[in-house]
């Protein structure tokens, strides 16, 4: 470790030297704690003078975090999972959630079977249809369009909550003269959208139920890794707004995310454009897809990679692979020899959560102080973090957690002042719901919403005809829109699950969905999928009626498929997450062997 963090200060230190302090950049933080998040983004701001960090948000929930701020001042979960026990309606949009988020699942099944009053929008057939009062199948990048088409029903059959916007918002006028202007809010439009004319009929239902009963809205990545993700994620804050459906029980609005901490590693300042607990950073840096552009253009000249595998869950990854060969130095701190790791010049193994102590925050902003489990010599991300700092002339004495997160509690403490570990180890049960201070808050914005003056504010955007939509509408549907997500088994890029023996034999390879009305064209038990961007592995074929004519769908877990080498840098305008819930792709099928 010793000789590892010496040559990885030396090598920093000689590209800064040579290419300027901006040469360098980290990404990473969402796996490990909130205390190696926060010193990770020091470290790089401070002891280098680079303003480039970043995390994995960035390939999901960070259209969610724009959305969610630009109207409610707040990106994170309003209420905690428990609530959705007191939910009289449930929409779940763009989430696969029995598969990739199990646990919220459960709950939501429960309710759901008990009162019939969940909706679920998809591309495709999912599970969570089964339990479903209204089953909602859409085209490929319709999301804003159902959204606002819900927003103008609630509009036009004044179904909105005149007091909750009276009160508690600004802006709604402006935004309703524009949504009865829209050309194609009125639900009606998808009468003429061969195949998907029932959402006509099906989406008013919904708006009706959504806006009447106390109800919560979940996303998931099938709404934000689109062109059009924030805007969505804004459009759907809308429908809360006009209703009253946030800030009290059982209503409100839920970004289901996934790594373990990407909640806590945003908190901690891991973002370019902010520092800790979310204020403006002395400097802003650049986003993961500006920084791969920087390297192929020769200014970025270091890595340092902590628990993320930028070379295969990111998009275009034959681009990233050509702008890592364009580095001069990459350092991974990591569990496992992850494909970044097996590219990097030096890997330093490092403790899991399960053997350190580390503050965590989940998906509903709930902090949980991790005990280890099983002891361990490796060191905890930030010891490597402490010793690169120390060699490059910093001053950190940090002699454990603790010691960090205290920092953290006074540089953040607008959300965690009141989170010592002594209350945090309390309390580990039940955990604490940020902002904590006195009290934890579990249910945010019930008196204000956390924007500047308090008010709740609309931000119209008018969906833009394209894609399938616009295919379906001309009558000129042709080739395959392919979609990508998770199935239950493998998490992610698959770094720790495919190591599981019986996880490892229940999904050893990326399958791809093919319509039964498309088998015709699929004539190998095996194809291959190419854009103009890249082409995948061979991926076997299985015929399904879960998945809509023309339409495509593959998991990306296994880094040997190349499903992300078909992705180009096509992504949401605000956050540059990349568009993976659609491409257009062409089928190259395979001789017999």
């Amino acid at each position: 470790l010793d000789g590892a963090t010496t040559a990885a200060a030396m090598k920093l230190q000689e590209i800064q030297s040579t290419y300027g302090r901006t040469s360098v950049c980290s990404i990473g933080g969402a796996r490990t704690s909130c205390e190696s998040s926060y010193l990770l983004q020091k470290f790089t701001r401070h002891t280098l003078n680079s303003p480039h960090v970043d995390n994995c948000a960035r390939i999901c929930h960070s259209p969610s975090l724009k959305g969610m701020r630009t109207t409610i001042g707040e990106g994170a979960a309003t209420n905690p999972y428990n609530d959705i026990y007191n939910a009289e309606f449930m929409i779940v949009f763009g989430s696969n959630t029995t598969e990739a988020h199990p646990i919220i699942s459960n709950r939501i099944v429960d309710v759901a079977g008990k009162h019939d009053n969940l909706a679920v929008f998809d591309v495709r057939e999912i599970t969570l249809h089964r339990f479903a009062k209204y089953k909602g199948i859409i085209p490929h990048e319709s999301n804003l369009l159902v959204l606002n088409m819900m927003a103008y029903v609630i509009i036009t059959e004044e179904l909105y909550n005149e007091h909750f916007l009276a009160d508690r918002t600004k802006g709604f006028e402006d935004f309703k003269e524009k949504i009865l202007n829209d050309p194609y809010a009125n639900p009606k439009y998808f009468e003429h959208i061969e195949g998907y004319e029932y959402l006509s009929k099906l989406i008013p239902k919904v708006a009706r139920e959504y806006a009447l009963k106390k109800s919560m809205i979940f996303w998931v990545l099938g709404v934000t890794e689109h062109i059009d993700g924030s805007y969505a994620v804004m459009a759907i804050t809308h429908l809360a707004l006009m209703t009253g459906n946030i800030g009290k029980q059982g209503a409100g609005l839920m970004p289901l995310r996934g790594q373990n901490n990407v909640q806590g590693a945003c908190d901690m300042g891991m973002l370019p454009y902010y520092a800790p607990d979310y204020q403006t950073p002395k400097e802003v840096g650049l986003m993961t897809p500006q920084l791969v552009d920087e390297m192929l253009e020769g200014r970025i000249k270091a890595v340092i990679n902590m628990g993320e595998d930028l070379t295969h869950i990111h998009p275009n990854s034959n681009k990233v692979n050509r702008a890592l060969d364009n580095v001069e130095f990459v350092m991974v701190q990591e569990l496992f020899m992850t494909e970044i790791a097996n590219r990097a010049d030096i890997v330093i193994g490092v403790k899991s959560a399960y053997e350190k102590t580390g503050v965590y925050v989940n998906a509903m902003r709930r902090l949980h102080l991790s005990q280890p489990l099983v002891t361990s010599d490796l060191p905890d991300d930030w010891e490597v973090i402490k010793l690169l700092d120390n060699k490059m002339g910093g001053t950190y004495v940090y002699e454990d957690s603790k010691q960090i997160w205290d920092e953290v509690r006074e540089v953040a403490y607008r959300r965690f002042s009141g989170a010592s570990y002594n209350r945090l180890e309390r309390h580990r049960v039940r955990g604490l719901q940020w902002p904590v201070h006195t009290e934890d808050t579990p249910i945010l914005h019930q008196l204000d919403f956390r924007t500047e003056d308090g008010y709740g504010e609309f931000h119209y955007h008018q969906y833009e005809l394209r894609g399938m939509v616009q295919e379906l509408l001309e009558k000129k549907l042709t080739g395959y829109h392919l979609s990508t997500g998770r199935t239950l088994a493998h998490y992610n890029n698959a770094s720790q699950t495919s190591r599981c023996e019986k996880l490892g034999k229940r999904y050893d390879e990326d399958v791809l969905l093919v319509n039964e009305n498309d088998a015709g064209d699929f004539t190998s038990e095996r194809v291959i999928l190419k854009t103009p961007f890249g082409q995948s592995a061979p991926l076997t074929v299985k015929i399904t009626d879960k998945v809509q004519p023309k339409t495509l769908f593959c998991t990306f877990h296994h880094a040997k498929s190349g499903i992300n080498r078909l992705f180009g840098d096509r992504c949401d305008v605000f956050t540059m997450t990349a568009a993976f819930k659609s491409i257009k792709v062409e089928v190259v099928n395979l001789a017999t062997e």
